[in-house]
């Protein structure tokens, strides 16, 4: 009795499991093999199309070009653009290329005269210091829709031409929002293939005296009464030059040293852009520069002109009041070649 407690029949750990049909199993796993094999194929796809619109999308922008200049070698197609505007239709400028540019540059760097010279490119728009308005550069995306509407030939200024534009751009000062936004804005120049002339003044003595004289007649307003920050005669540069300025000497140097650092730094910023570098001394000495220009943005050359006269003409030491404060100061520094070089 005991060994028939201690031990168990062994019909009695067999379990029965219920019969199923072969097919109907067959059928399930199918089921389940198709079901596994349509997801996996829709992401495959899904991952392919992704890649492959975006393969075609560029084909079709390519494609879509309303023509193609043979002239054009393929270096220059990240440069070459043919806008849409939103306000207007280009008719028979539509296959005219557009270039997109920028002058970057400082204030009394000569920027406002190299601007005039441009513009009297029959096919050229540069429309100036769009960027002093703050709230246009009050942040990048301000910044980026203001761009936009520039390089769309949708923007409006008396620089903009009647004739098909070959070059469209600004001119934007350094303290405009550029160095605040510089990563954002290499950026976006590279991905719009934006052409950056960088424009500075070697004679920062120069630069100066003019930024002076031209704080002081903001202030007095001394042609009739009205502000001119660049002049069309001779008689209006005269009475704007009679004004001789009092520079800060005990600050002088920390203040040049602050614009050779503005300089460094705007060129390490943006020396991976498609860039020119020009020196308004150069410009003023060399008119043959004017070509470079003209070449590095695609133009056909063109005599260019400009209306504005310069104020500043005589030797700094007859332009400044404490000159010799300032020669003292400066005769053994770095600085000292400010002292005799023109312009």
């Amino acid at each position: 009795m005991s060994e028939d407690c201690c031990f168990l029949n062994k019909d009695a750990l067999t379990f029965k499991y219920p019969k199923k049909s072969p097919l109907s199993m067959r059928v399930i796993v199918l089921s389940v093999v198709m079901i596994c094999s349509v997801y996996i194929c829709s992401v495959c796809l899904k991952q392919i199309g992704t890649q492959s619109n975006l393969r075609l999308m560029k084909v079709i922008n390519h494609v879509e070009k309303p023509c193609h200049d043979p002239a054009i070698q393929g270096s220059e197609f990240p440069s070459v653009h043919y806008p849409e505007p939103t306000s207007y239709t280009r008719n028979e400028c539509a296959c005219n290329p557009v270039r997109l540019f920028a002058i970057l540059s400082m204030q009394r760097s000569g920027s406002g005269w190299f601007e005039t010279l441009l513009n009297s490119h029959v096919n050229v728009s540069s429309h100036g210091e769009i960027f002093s308005n703050k709230e246009r550069r009050s942040n990048i995306t301000s910044i980026t829709a203001t761009l936009d509407k520039i390089y769309n030939l949708d923007w409006y200024s008396s620089a903009s031409k009647n004739e098909c534009t070959a070059a469209v751009g600004l001119k934007w000062m350094l303290n405009q929002g550029l160095m605040k936004h510089h990563k954002e804005i290499v950026e976006y120049f590279n991905e719009r293939g934006v052409s950056v002339i960088i424009l500075f003044r070697r004679n920062l003595l120069r630069r100066l005296v003019s930024i002076l004289a031209n704080t002081h007649d903001r202030e007095m307003k001394q042609l009739n009464g009205t502000h001119k920050a660049h002049v069309h005669s001779r008689a209006e540069a005269a009475v704007l030059a009679k004004y001789k300025p009092m520079i800060n000497s005990t600050e002088l140097i920390t203040s040049l040293k602050d614009m050779d650092q503005w300089t460094a730094s705007a060129l390490k910023h943006f020396k991976s852009t498609h860039h020119m570098l020009l020196y308004y001394e150069d410009l003023i000495s060399n008119r043959t520069k004017l070509l470079d220009v003209q070449e590095f943005l695609g133009l056909p050359p063109s005599q260019l002109v400009s209306r504005h006269v310069k104020i500043h003409t005589k030797p700094l030491s007859e332009q400044v009041q404490n000159w010799d404060a300032i020669y003292n100061v400066l005769k053994r520094t770095q600085y000292a070649s400010l002292l005799t070089v023109d312009y």
